[in-house]
């Protein structure tokens, strides 16, 4: 028995042919398997940036009155 009659009794969804060269049905099933684990991230994605709340809230420091300028000393340190 040689080696491609037993791969493709192992392995019947790769078909062998030395003069042809195609994805066939694996590769069809591993894209679809990738087509779908990329849907499946995007859905759960949508679903994260819903919850995102992009309103931007006010700055503490701004309400709390004047800050000293950029280049002065505070004196904390």
């Amino acid at each position: 028995m040689s080696f491609s009659q037993a791969l493709t009794q192992v392995v019947p969804l790769a078909e062998i042919d030395d003069n042809k060269v195609t994805p066939g049905v694996l590769g069809f099933i591993v894209f679809a398997v990738m087509a779908l684990a990329v849907w499946g991230l995007m859905k759960s994605m949508s679903k994260h940036m819903q919850k995102v709340d992009f309103k931007e809230s006010p700055d503490s420091r701004a309400e709390s009155g004047p800050t000293a300028p950029a280049g002065q000393d505070t004196g904390r340190g």
